[in-house]
């Protein structure tokens, strides 16, 4: 049995008012719905704020990136252990936009994916192609080249501590949304890519999809075998458009 996760990533939104208003109107709805983890990623400055406002909810806090590098001379940089101080649990890693900004490559996400592992964060690691290697017809090749690259080295029982999130490029942001069996058709192909190398243990992976999941079309995403959940952009940013995404599952 794999508990879906749902995660909302802030992206480089909000202020600290902004941030505690919407926490606390987020937390007063909630059902106590056990079926989901739930996941909110806002940026660095607010997550002391966020730890706070969640401590004794059933809300896990999560960051949005973090260095490949412990402590030491990195300017600019935030590193597993300064996460870990403000109650962070979750991070976000290889996301397309910090791929195409930062010129992130598949081994820098994978440095940081052993560092988050061997701090005790879960990664949540970002795969995805652009609409033009999907209308090439490439989608299978990117993803698994990614894939491949990302969890290099790891191990079976390493496998077992991250999560990977399937965000198509070409619907992160734009309104445009993989129909169910498109993503399902991905997220089969990532399961089945994954057993390839690890066997049985890519059973328990979580794979969730990402790229402008919405209350209307979240139950749709989530009914599919292989979609264990929703990494979530814009609709994270309103309270009760994530709470019914949430409630979807």
């Amino acid at each position: 049995m794999r508990k879906p996760i749902i995660a909302g990533n802030w992206k480089m939104n909000g202020t600290a008012d902004l941030t505690e208003a919407l926490i606390t109107e987020l937390l007063a709805g909630l059902s106590g719905n056990e079926k989901a983890t739930m996941v909110i990623c806002p940026p660095f400055p607010f997550l002391e704020a966020a730890h706070r406002l969640l401590s004794g909810s059933a809300v896990a806090l999560g960051a949005q990136e973090m260095s490949a590098h412990g402590p030491g001379a990195y300017t600019g940089e935030v590193c597993a252990e300064m996460l870990l101080t403000v109650g962070v649990r979750y991070v976000i890693l290889g996301h397309s936009e910090r791929r195409q900004y930062h010129a992130e490559t598949d081994r820098i996400v994978n440095a940081k994916a052993r560092r988050a592992l061997e701090a005790s964060l879960i990664p949540i690691i970002c795969v995805g192609e652009s609409l033009q290697e999907r209308e090439r017809g490439e989608t299978e090749q990117v993803v698994g080249r990614q894939i491949d690259g990302t969890l290099s080295e790891l191990t079976v029982d390493e496998l077992k501590g991250i999560v990977i999130a399937y965000e198509p490029i070409w619907a992160i942001g734009t309104g445009r949304t993989a129909t169910p069996q498109m993503a399902q058709d991905v997220h089969r192909f990532i399961r089945q890519r994954l057993a390839s190398r690890y066997g049985e243990a890519a059973d328990a992976v979580r794979i969730l999809y990402g790229g402008s999941v919405k209350p209307d079309n979240a139950a749709g995403l989530l009914r599919e075998p292989d979609i264990d959940g929703a990494l979530v952009g814009g609709a994270s940013l309103k309270a009760d458009d994530f709470r019914a995404i949430i409630e979807a599952v």
